[in-house]
């Protein structure tokens, strides 16, 4: 066995190759990552070092080592460090190796692309004191035709012959790249003029010795018509500091000059203005010259902006502002004028009711000042493609220079969030309008469910159907469920012949897709079952050959199985130790292995293709599912830490620059969504943006929207408002984020506010230049903390494992994130860093055993000991809203955020409509916030690079829940008026009524105006106005409870993950939850105040109109504002009353008969003044 660890200071990995088989001798080769994927190491022994002895491939497939080095490097392994073993069993494309092979060929490696469906077949798993395997699985194997995978096929139309290469250069037989079979290229010899069907250009004649010297030549060739290439980790050193990256200047494996000339042969360009006349279609050869235009700026696509703010209209806005501080000035005079005039008569009143209006006041204020500066946001995506898509000097081929993207979807329970909505989110995501070399979707299942394995492999399956059909016919949404799901006509702007016809054959494929998905529980139960049943034959076997007796029983786990016959390392049904939900191994399964950067494309229909795909690229994005390791004894942390764990396996993976992460019910409606959040992240000034964040839309909401389900006064009035300040807060799902804001750094430049309300702003350059233009040839240093002093950076290089952990492929793979994510340098002013166009047109790495060993071991559970993972890096712990913690940080940093609204909804997803599930939605919520604000993460302690306005918007998030307790005695105060016969006023004077209809009145038309600039409408802000009294009297105040008795007592508090609805079958009915009556002891408070209100009234009712004396002043306030409470609370009424027509008549009756009993009791226990014979009541 070869072992390759690493110094204390990384990850001690340690990889074997296994040739397997029972009895044979092992023969064993260690397996190191391609170049770019070396870990750095300050150690001088370690093998991962750049400086050290190393044996590495040019290829960076295997290396072997000696045996003294072996055991060198093994002694330096710290005892603190747990090993890792990866056991790979033989495959078809891996098979045992003899002592010759353990070097490659020449031809191998500089090939440096290994196999790929290996990675993509084989399931990886580890964890605490367990050993790193590779399980080899039939799940998803790569079954396209490798002649088909290399584009080597015939680019004539209708031929599917294999190219001929070799002859000119191994591109093609023409020096433009296109390829022919020998048919096609005879017939054009032939009958064609000698003419390649690519560039029109002639061929040319090539002779033996020709061939000869062009082979010699290929390689430089090549090499020029590459793009620039991506840093290589290999060449990063942690010399006191973080791993660099270097300039692309420095580097020795680009040529020193581009040749012009060679370019413009290549792309057909011109001479630009050199030329007497400029041609009208810009690049054509031998075009007519009779039709002129003006030459094209150049500079313009340069100067031209990816995004546009648009403020609102100052003929609204104006006003809205202008109203904002009248209410304010006739709420402070309201308030001094309750103050000076109390009710002798009921002073109890009185001051009960002046004290909860002073704090609605101050709330209201809270809540209001944020929006003073609401702004909207538009793209433009076409200069979006012309800057990154389009043929440059540095980028000949116009190949995507947009980085990366990984996007996380997350899970935990296949039971309440059914695996089906799980696939068709994901479905959306491998469809998404993005480059497929720069996408990689990961699945995290907290629960290590085989239910949600096996799903995501049929997802991968019929994900090579669903995809090319998506891109050939242009599919909105790219849900199929939502799109086959559609009440409209289908046929609208669809133009191809083929495509009823094809929509027919996909939508026969995806429902029995659906049958699958559905029929896997039954199916992993009845395999389990039949296994287990087979061990137990087994194992009472080998008892009768040992002497036993039948009669004793025989213990046998009830495991379960996975279909190819062996255990499944998650969560097992039933619970057995080392397989339950608090207790499994980490794994990660590659289902689609990262793509080819050339394009693929497919076949004509026939029996196995439902589609023709000749024109369509068939690739696919990298998907892995990732279960991240769980042991009794460690926290978890909930939804944060799977996020974290996805951060770190991702990094090491394929490591995008940008990070979107979803729900596992939120899927992407707008396939256009991921170019627009660019747009904000590579604008000018997009490096000072941490997230990207989109509104939140449902489906299957209700039409009412009873329980203001949409939420769309806080989506488009609230976060609208914040953009214009910071930027809108981070709400869980939805936001591209930039991957070197969430590990913790701050801004390359910030503002601090000094001064009252912020007002002395002072300019901060973070990562500003200390060297001039000599620079370009100087490494350049990401710094990693917020104190930019040379001493404390070499203090800080060497506290990273404390920061990041102990993997030193995490470390280097930060400055490669934080170069991917910077700007072109044209964006970039003067004594700023950025990166050249064309820099990212460059195929990524492809993975390898060792890469998905070291993701393997940063998921483990003890990885996160002793470093700042969820304190500082990642999303943050200690909060059941890690979403709002996790923003305020990035915020408190520096960073600023954009809130992006497109005109299609970018993402779309499901809520609870069930009222006991809203409930404790919004109870967890609240709970969040009360945590936020008797923790360091409150507002009130916030960091001077906040801005004024934005601090008061985080600390109303911590303080709104605290206005339920004013809320809930002031909807008791009405009734307790009516009771008593007084009223919160001596007398219902003009003044109070000026006062009142004032404060109301420009209530009112604020709504109007925040309808206007918003683009809501009344009945949304209505629906969110009776919700805040039923969640203010329910929910709320339950979770200050909560959150008092974890701060004093420190009880922990533990949430239920929220059911996500299943797709309705036809016939059912898609609203059925609504109307179904859960009991909750939330609904204790609204039930009481209702009823008891409702009494008031009728007592408030009797009592005036029995009295001599009646006071109708005050029954009419104590009515009217019984009346206010029972109008908001009415949606609450409605859901307890379940599906109308349900609740039988003899309940209305009842209800008023005790009412009115309830009435006469009190009258007769308080009779009002003067007559009182007729209440006299004597038995006969």
């Amino acid at each position: 066995m070869v072992k390759s660890a690493s110094s204390p200071s990384s990850s001690p990995v340690t990889i074997t190759v296994s040739s397997g088989g029972k009895g044979g001798g092992i023969r064993s080769m260690g397996l190191t990552s391609p170049v770019p994927r070396a870990s750095v190491s300050n150690s001088q022994n370690s093998p991962l070092s750049s400086r050290g002895n190393r044996r590495l491939s040019s290829g960076g497939k295997y290396c072997s080592m000696s045996k003294e080095e072996t055991t060198s490097t093994t002694e330096e392994l710290n005892s603190d460090f747990v090993s890792y073993t990866v056991h790979i069993p033989p495959t078809p494309d891996h098979q045992p190796m003899s002592a010759s092979q353990t070097s490659l060929p020449e031809d191998c490696k500089s090939a440096g692309k290994p196999e790929r469906s290996f990675i993509s077949g084989t399931l990886f798993t580890g964890g605490y004191n367990s050993v790193t395997r590779g399980h080899v699985i039939d799940c998803s194997m790569e079954g396209t035709d490798p002649a088909l995978k290399s584009g080597l096929i015939c680019g004539m139309k209708g031929c599917d012959e294999k190219a001929m290469q070799g002859m000119k250069t191994r591109r093609g037989l023409c020096e433009c790249g296109f390829k022919i079979c020998r048919d096609c290229y005879l017939d054009c010899v032939g009958s064609g003029g000698g003419r390649c069907p690519g560039c029109k250009e002639s061929y040319k004649e090539v002779s033996d010795d020709d061939d000869d010297e062009d082979d010699d030549d290929e390689p430089r060739s090549e090499a020029e018509d590459q793009a620039l290439p991506l840093p290589s980790m290999a060449e990063f050193k942690l010399d006191k500091r973080l791993s660099v990256v270097k300039s692309f200047k420095a580097q020795q494996n680009h040529p020193p000059d581009f040749d012009h000339t060679r370019w413009l042969f290549e792309t057909k360009g011109t001479y630009g203005y050199g030329n007497a006349l400029w041609p009208k279609d810009g690049y054509g050869v031998g075009s007519g010259t009779n039709e002129f235009e003006h030459p094209p700026d150049f500079g313009e696509r340069n100067r031209r902006p990816l995004t546009r703010k648009v403020k609102v209209s100052a003929a609204i806005l104006s006003p809205y502002r202008l109203l904002i501080l009248l209410r304010l000035v006739a709420l402070g005079f309201f308030l001094t004028w309750r103050i000076r005039h109390p009710n002798r008569d009921a002073m109890w009143l009185w001051g009960t009711s002046t004290v909860c209006e002073t704090w609605f006041a101050f709330s209201w204020l809270l809540d209001q000042l944020p929006k003073l500066c609401p702004v909207n946001r538009v793209t433009d995506l076409s200069v979006l493609k012309e800057r990154f898509e389009s043929p440059n000097l540095r980028n000949p081929k116009g190949r995507s220079d947009l980085p990366g993207i990984d996007v996380f979807v997350s899970t935990a329970d296949a039971e309440k969030e059914p695996p089906l909505v799980t696939a068709n989110t994901i479905l959306s995501i491998l469809s998404v309008d993005y480059p497929v070399e720069k996408l990689a979707c990961y699945l995290s299942d907290d629960g290590g469910s085989l239910l949600t394995f096996e799903a995501l492999a049929e997802t991968a399956s019929f994900a090579r159907i669903w995809v090319p059909f998506c891109r050939k016919h242009g599919i909105e949404p790219r849900n199929p469920e939502a799109y086959f799901g559609q009440k409209r006509d289908f046929l609208k702007n669809k133009v191809r012949l083929d495509f009823v016809r094809e929509r027919r054959r996909v939508k026969r494929e995806y429902d029995e897709f659906k049958v699958r998905i559905n029929s896997l529980p039954e199916s992993i139960r009845r395999r389990s079952d039949a296994y287990n049943a087979h061990e137990e034959l087994r194992a009472k076997k080998k008892q009768m050959e040992m002497g036993g007796s039948l009669s004793e029983p025989v213990k046998v786990p009830k495991a379960t199985w996975m279909s190819d016959g062996s255990h499944w390392p998650g969560t097992w049904t039933s619970g057995e130790t080392d397989h339950s939900r608090g207790d499994h191994a980490g794994i990660i399964q590659a289902m689609l292995a990262p793509p080819n950067v050339e394009s693929v494309y497919g076949a004509e229909a026939d029996a196995e293709n439902l589609i023709d795909t000749t024109e369509v690229d068939i690739r696919l994005p990298m998907l892995a599912y990732v279960s991240r390791e769980k042991r009794p004894g460690y926290d978890h942390n909930k939804k944060a830490g799977a996020m974290n764990a996805l951060v770190r396996t991702s990094a090491i993976m394929s490591n995008g620059p940008f990070i979107l992460n979803l729900d596992c019910d939120h899927y992407i409606y707008n396939s256009l969504a991921l170019r627009e959040g660019m747009c904000f992240m590579l604008d000018r000034g997009g490096d000072r943006i941490c997230y990207v964040q989109f509104p939140q839309r449902f489906e299957g909401i209700d039409p009412n929207d009873r329980y203001a389900n949409h939420n769309t006064v806080f989506f488009d009035v609230c976060m609208r408002a914040l953009d214009g300040l910071q930027g809108p807060m981070y709400v869980g799902t939805g936001c591209i984020f930039r991957r070197t804001a969430l590990y913790g750094f701050s801004p390359p430049r910030t503002t601090e506010h000094h001064g009252w309300f912020g007002r002395r702003k002072i300019k901060l350059f973070l990562r500003r230049s200390k060297v001039g233009k000599k620079e370009e040839n100087e490494e350049v240093i990401l710094p990693i903390n917020d104190d930019h002093n040379d001493d404390d950076a070499d203090i800080e290089s060497l506290l990273l494992p404390r920061r990041f952990g102990n993997s030193n492929s995490l470390t280097a793979s930060i400055p490669v994130a934080e170069y991917q994510g910077r700007l072109l340098q044209d964006l970039q002013g003067n004594g700023y860093r950025g990166r050249p166009a064309g820099s990212l047109a460059v195929p990524r790495e492809p993975l390898d055993a060792a890469t998905v060993a070291e993701a393997i071991s940063v998921i483990s559970c003890f990885y996160e000991d002793k470093t700042e993972w969820g304190k500082r890096v990642g999303w943050i712990y200690g909060s059941v809203t890690e979403d709002v913690v996790t923003g305020y940080r990035m915020h408190n940093r520096g960073w600023r955020s954009i809130y992006c609204v497109t005109k299609r909804d970018a993402f779309r997803g499901t809520a609870p409509i069930n009222l006991t599930d809203r409930l404790h939605q919004v109870l967890r919520w609240a709970t969040g916030s009360v945590e936020i604000f008797f923790s360091r993460n409150n507002a009130l302690f916030a960091s001077y690079r906040m801005k004024f306005l934005q601090r008061v918007a985080y600390f109303n998030v911590g303080m709104y829940p605290f206005t339920s307790l004013f809320l809930i005695v002031y909807c008791f105060l009405p009734a307790a008026s009516l009771f008593s016969g007084q009223f919160i006023v001596q007398s219902l004077s003009v003044t109070f009524l000026v006062f009142l209809l004032a404060i109301t009145l420009t209530l009112c038309m604020l709504a109007i105006l925040e309808i206007k600039w918003s683009g809501i409408n009344l009945h949304d802000w209505w629906r969110n106005e009776q919700f805040w009294l039923i969640g203010g009297t329910s929910a709320h105040p339950a979770a200050v409870i909560q959150g008092l008795l974890k701060v004093i007592a420190g009880v922990d508090i533990s949430f239920t993950l929220t059911s996500k609805s299943a797709t309705p079958d036809d016939g059912d009915d898609e609203f059925a939850d609504l109307y179904e009556v859960k009991w909750s002891f939330l609904m204790i408070p609204p039930i009481t105040i209702i009823m008891v209100n409702m009494i008031a009234i009728a007592v408030g009712v009797a009592r005036t109109m029995y009295s001599l004396f009646p006071q109708w002043s005050k029954l009419v306030g104590g009515v009217f504002f019984s009346f206010w409470v029972l109008c908001h609370l009415y949606p609450f009424a409605k859901g307890l009353m379940g599906r109308r027509g349900r609740v039988p008549t003899i309940v209305f009756v009842w209800s008023g008969l005790v009412s009115i009993i309830l009435s006469l009791l009190w009258v007769y226990i308080s009779p009002p003044s003067g007559k009182q014979d007729y209440m006299k009541f004597q038995f006969p």
